[in-house]
């Protein structure tokens, strides 16, 4: 498994979703995922699956320091104390003594950005989580957060797929080796369906939706976190971390359209902005 180094954490480039598993329900799945390889666990306290991921992470039987573990705090409790409950929340629930990155799952309109950064630099500070990151920040934002706030951002998670363009994004993060974690990595199911992707796919024995997976795998400083459900798609996608892409298909897929944001809750922040 290819491996990204940011801010003192190492972590795997391939990691496994667990966005719409509620309840007891995702402890098999995360069970199997790990039990195929999957190293990098992404979870979430609006999830509501921390308690099954922490199980499955309990029954698995891997050491706790091969293992990846990140979750998230919801934009309705980024005030200090809040935040903090939220963690000791999280940990709990997870029944581990660390996460490895704990990230603002969305920002609020009304959050004093500093106070919420210093919060979470505070929990990394107490070794309680080893790194901190942000998620669906726009640019302005993460520059804010990066460049005014000075926070140690380990990586920033946002919508990325082979429909929409994060250019603008990609170049400010690599200029301050900030990794990009790409959620929705295969569109919400779109990229399985796409035949640009299909052709490439049957090009390199390979299918659609591997070859979106493979796509951001080989872009530099990106990490991708399909969700699976079943075995034989958790299979899958790490199998396209065995497939390598040529400049034709390169070319193929950027002429796909680039403007397919699927991810826009009511609380988002506005993705044009390029001013604070």
């Amino acid at each position: 498994m290819d491996t990204i180094k940011t801010q003192g954490i190492t972590i795997p480039r391939l990691g496994f979703g667990t966005f719409r598993m509620p309840g007891g329900g995702a402890q098999p799945v995360v069970e199997t995922a790990l039990a195929l390889g999957f190293r990098h666990i992404d979870t979430a306290a609006m999830y509501e699956n921390e308690a099954a991921v922490g199980a499955a992470l309990a029954t698995s039987g891997i050491a706790r320091d091969e293992l990846f573990v990140t979750t998230k705090v919801w934009h309705d409790q980024l005030a200090p104390d809040a935040l903090r409950r939220a963690f000791d929340d999280s940990l709990a629930k997870l029944g581990i003594d660390y996460v490895d990155l704990y990230m603002v799952h969305w920002p609020a309109r009304d959050m004093d950005m500093a106070t919420t950064l210093e919060a979470l630099m505070a929990l990394r500070e107490s070794g309680r989580t080893r790194a901190i990151g942000v998620c669906n920040f726009n640019l302005p934002m993460i520059r804010r957060a990066v460049d005014e706030i000075g926070a140690p951002i380990a990586a920033h998670q946002i919508e990325y797929h082979p429909f929409l363009a994060q250019t603008a994004m990609l170049v400010y993060l690599r200029s301050r080796s900030i990794p990009l974690t790409a959620y929705a990595p295969l569109a919400q199911g779109r990229a399985a369906n796409n035949p640009t992707l299909a052709g490439i796919g049957k090009k390199h024995g390979a299918t659609a939706a591997q070859i979106a997976i493979a796509w951001l795998l080989d872009q530099e400083g990106v990490i991708a976190i399909p969700k699976a459900a079943r075995q034989e798609s958790q299979q899958s996608n790490l199998d396209a971390l065995k497939i390598r892409l040529d400049d034709e298909d390169r070319a193929a897929i950027a002429s796909l359209p680039k403007d397919q944001r699927y991810v826009r809750p009511p609380f988002a922040p506005d993705w044009d902005a390029t001013r604070a």
